[in-house]
């Protein structure tokens, strides 16, 4: 069943496409992987499915109803959550704090014990039991980074990108992150994740979209988009 559909989807900044006419669909319950090179439309696109920024032309359609031009908020409430390239955490507050803040967003009533005691098994689901007391900003990259992907969590989402959640990890972080993610998928919460690292988008995601100079340039099974030889010549390389 397709949870999510874009239609010649376009964008630009200053007269220069950064998004431009991209089709694609994603099945619910899958892992859908985002790449390409620096520059080629992948987080301007997450902006504009989680309506961070607005389209110029085009159509987003979220379970069959469209969402382009909705407030974030709107967006959030029916189900995307989302990360970014930078863990945008809130250094003022404890961990349990800052997940906090997704377990009671747009919930009026919800008792701050019911929040906790949410928060407290979401952290336990990400790995991250035993840590909600410390400040955020004592934990380390991929602990910061589990801190956002726990927050998203909280707002109870059905799809969830994930922008660059192994960027500047160790092959042992990269690891427990790739189990996270599947572990994620497992609860029935559809992914789209932009990734460099390769080993992990093609050992998780179900199929794969190339964006290159904003234009979508390939899409298909991992198999399919290493052996292209298109994919291979922008991005992937032949080593």
């Amino acid at each position: 069943m397709q949870i999510l559909k874009a239609e010649s989807v376009c964008k630009s900044f200053g007269g220069r496409a950064a998004v431009d006419k991209v089709d694609f669909e994603v099945e619910e319950g899958e892992i859908m992987g985002l790449i390409g090179p620096n520059g080629a439309g992948k987080t301007t696109l997450f902006n504009l499915i989680s309506g961070a920024i607005q389209l110029d032309s085009g159509t987003i359609t979220y379970n069959n109803e469209r969402i382009s031009r909705r407030k974030p908020h709107h967006i959030c409430r029916q189900g995307v959550a989302r990360t970014f390239q930078t863990a945008k955490n809130f250094p003022g507050m404890s961990v349990t704090q800052n997940v906090m803040m997704g377990a009671l967003f747009g919930k009026r009533g919800q008792s701050n014990e019911k929040a906790e005691q949410e928060v407290a098994a979401i952290l336990e689901f990400v790995g991250l039991e035993g840590q909600g007391g410390r400040s955020v900003t004592d934990l380390t990259l991929a602990g910061q980074k589990r801190i956002e992907v726990a927050r998203a969590l909280a707002t109870k989402p059905d799809m969830l990108l994930l922008d660059e959640t192994m960027a500047g990890l160790n092959p042992t972080e990269v690891e427990e992150a790739m189990v996270l993610v599947k572990k994620i998928r497992d609860t029935g919460i559809t992914i789209i994740m932009i990734e460099h690292v390769m080993r992990a988008i093609m050992s998780i995601c179900n199929r794969i979209t190339v964006l290159h100079h904003g234009q979508k340039i390939a899409s298909g099974t991992p198999e399919e988009i290493s052996t292209s030889s298109t994919v291979i010549d922008v991005y992937l390389g032949k080593s």
